[in-house]
């Protein structure tokens, strides 16, 4: 979630140089469509939001328009041409850096990066000069000799290793300018190693596997998924009220950890259904104080972000709120508006309708009221 803690400073290299050819796309891999972005667009937009400053993207020789096509919109990254071999692309990466105290360096081809997984790295440079997440070896592993198994690995003692990895700056660039090795060098953290650094092991992600061949950008999700929502907020005095984000005078407002705007939580918990990503409580937990207060409007575009990262978009809302004060009716076109224009659609998308309870019950006796949202995604 981007709301969370900020992270230490970092800048960030993004190795994008290569030809992806075994993808079988019209065009290298980085630069093709995943999810509705190109794939290149992923990473770095999540590097960005985490704070990476300076953010180098390495480039192919002749790349320029096709990466600024493929990351039209995002703001603060530079591109550098990039080497014979990966390790000259990122060594080219580095020098761009200029100075840092801490680099992530990170393959493109893996585009759905966990802010959680920068977070273990970049903790782990306090105590070791780089570090790499891994995942454990599940499978039992067979040694190949022509054909023939030749004996078995201890897959206990092994571990696949994922990119970004994180390095402090002067440890890696030191690394990479003394290279001798072996031109093709697997990854970074064996260039550090190869200059006596230590590389921690951190906790990786299953999220961060890399996109290899055509089968890999053959989507099997649902053309259009449905998901819905309820909730409720007792009704207090002193408190604003917020309904379908419009601010409403009436004599009470709604209580509650946020602003307690019942209709946009409903519609939160919809989308998050829609797409099998929890509930509003799971992203902003009541218990956490820095929702304290804080504008549901939050909620609803997180929420949009996360079906936009499932490679949907929003086909849809239906929204009723069940009270019996304050009436609807003269808000329902600004709720309208203001919901549609948080979620990137027409208003035409969103319809919001009012209902009573024909007094009965806590929101027929005025001490609450409550919101239903039913919400369709549609694949891009």
């Amino acid at each position: 979630m981007q709301d969370a803690a900020p992270l230490p400073s970092f800048a960030a290299v993004v190795v994008a140089a290569g030809k992806g050819l075994r993808a079988g796309q019209p065009l290298p891999k980085q630069f093709a469509n995943w999810r509705g972005k190109a794939v290149l667009h992923h990473s770095v937009e999540a590097l960005l939001e985490a704070g990476a400053n300076p953010l180098i993207v390495v480039i192919p020789q002749g790349g320029e328009p096709a990466t600024a096509t493929a990351l039209k919109g995002l703001a603060g990254w530079q591109m550098v041409v990039g080497g014979e071999t990966r390790q000259q692309s990122v060594a080219n990466g580095l020098q761009a850096v200029g100075t840092a105290e801490r680099v992530l360096i990170h393959d493109a081809a893996r585009p759905d990066l966990p802010r959680a997984v920068m977070a273990r790295l970049l903790g782990a440079l306090e105590g070791y000069p780089g570090a790499i997440p891994v995942l454990p070896v599940v499978d039992s592993l067979a040694i190949d000799h022509d054909g023939v198994m030749d004996g078995s690995a201890e897959r206990e003692k092994l571990r696949r290793v994922q990119t970004p990895q994180a390095f402090r700056f002067d440890a890696i660039l030191a690394a990479h300018q003394a290279w001798g090795g072996d031109a093709n060098a697997g990854d970074d953290a064996q260039v550090l190693r190869a200059h006596g650094g230590d590389v921690a092991l951190v906790e990786g992600d299953e999220r961060l596997a890399k996109l290899t061949f055509a089968e890999d950008f053959v989507t099997d999700l649902p053309v259009v998924r449905i998901g819905t929502g309820f909730d409720v907020h007792k009704l207090a005095a002193g408190e604003e009220l917020w309904l379908g984000g419009v601010k409403i005078d009436h004599d009470k407002g709604l209580a509650g950890h946020s602003d307690a705007d019942v209709a946009l939580h409903a519609i939160v918990d919809a989308l998050l259904g829609a797409i099998g990503n929890g509930d509003i409580g799971s992203h902003f937990p009541p218990s956490d104080p820095q929702w304290k207060g804080a504008s549901s409007d939050r909620f609803l575009m997180h929420a949009a972000k996360l079906v936009d990262e499932a490679g949907y978009r929003t086909g849809n809302i239906d929204l009723t709120i069940i009270c019996e004060a304050p009436k609807i009716g003269p808000h329902r076109e600004a709720m309208r508006v203001r919901i549609a224009g948080l979620l990137g659609v027409d208003t035409s998308a969103i319809s919001v309708k009012a209902t009573t309870t024909e007094r009965l019950g806590f929101t027929g006796r005025g001490e609450g009221i409550a919101a239903q949202a039913a919400a369709t995604v549609v694949r891009k």
